[in-house]
């Protein structure tokens, strides 16, 4: 897929931009071509479109957004292209509050192509809001989720009073917000998790992982990563965000994308895959918690059985309740 294609489902099918409506794209320096193409879609369907450049780059992009809350003041329609999600920042929560138009697209990748190229962004739009809203039925009603993998995952999350929510790209249905990646998210309780997963998926925006690993999590919190390589590139990943607060477990994630694969090429494309599950860690404010930290990261795996209140929802990572029927 072209540059421009992926631009073009961006600016006319997710963010659906109108004549009155003025943008802001958030890029960094490494992102400026394709902030640009995105620039140029957007001049199509408003001229009141500008570009903010971010000198900060990576893990943490999101300070210079939590130090100017009010940054986006001006501007009904938020679009953040930097290379890491600043969807947990509070100037993206203050644009939310105030029901505009904020897409999170972290355009992070690990092969040096494009994420605009990428082939996850035809996904049917219609079809991940169907699926979406009928997981979320089972899932608002229950006071707890068990995750098991044959790879050995063994966890429990408990979302009390949390009320799950679902991303597909298209703001309008999410309520002014959403983010490119195409999943139900719920921001779980931050010391209700307990248990083991196995990653055998990827470490969100640093890759895939190599090997499957092992990580405890006890009331909520990261306690033991296993020792493998894999798990020292994430214990040393995570010890450069300085934050205790990232070893929480903020939310869990269910992928519905059927054309995103979990190669570990992209951070987007490892935790929208269908039939797999992440978890968030770190900040989930923006989400529905009340978890801060300096950033958020997923940890992406394969094939789960999850339960709801023991209902049974996935097995090896299909769904299981009906879905909607398309002709």
């Amino acid at each position: 897929m072209e540059l421009e294609e992926g631009a073009k489902i961006i600016i006319n099918r997710w963010l659906k931009l109108k004549p009155w409506d003025r943008l802001m794209i958030v890029a960094g320096e490494k992102n400026m071509a394709e902030a640009e193409v995105l620039k140029r879609q957007a001049e199509k369907r408003t001229h009141a479109v500008s570009i903010l450049l971010v000198e900060r780059q990576g893990q943490h992009v999101g300070v210079f957004f939590d130090q100017h809350p009010d940054i986006f003041d001006s501007y009904n329609a938020v679009l953040a292209a930097t290379e890491y999600s600043l969807v947990t920042t509070k100037a993206a929560r203050n644009v939310i509050k105030r029901r505009a138009k904020f897409l999170s697209l972290p355009l992070s990748t690990n092969n040096g192509q494009s994420m605009l190229t990428f082939d996850f962004l035809k996904m049917d739009v219609k079809k991940s809001k169907l699926t979406a809203e009928v997981i979320m039925k089972y899932l608002k009603s229950s006071s707890h989720i068990q995750i098991k993998t044959d790879a050995g995952t063994d966890l429990t999350l408990m979302k009390r009073g949390r009320m799950p929510g679902f991303f597909n790209g298209v703001t309008a249905d999410g309520g002014g917000f959403s983010s490119a990646s195409i999943e139900v998210y719920i921001p779980v309780e931050e010391c209700g998790t307990n248990g083991t997963m196995v990653i055998d998926g990827s470490l969100g925006y640093i890759g895939a992982a190599r090997e499957d690993t092992r990580v405890v999590f006890k009331e909520g919190r990261i306690v033991e990563i296993e020792e493998t390589p894999t798990g020292k590139r994430l214990k040393e990943y995570m010890e450069g965000y300085h934050d205790s607060g990232i070893y929480v477990a903020g939310e869990l994630g269910i992928g519905l994308n059927s054309y995103s694969q979990c190669a570990g090429r992209c951070y987007i494309e490892d935790e929208s895959a269908y039939g797999t599950f992440h978890i968030g860690l770190g900040r989930n404010i923006a989400l529905g918690g009340n978890h801060e930290a300096n950033g958020h990261f997923d940890l992406v795996a394969r094939e789960p059985n999850l339960f709801a209140d023991n209902r049974q929802l996935i097995q090896q990572g299909r769904i299981i309740i009906p879905e909607p029927v398309f002709f």
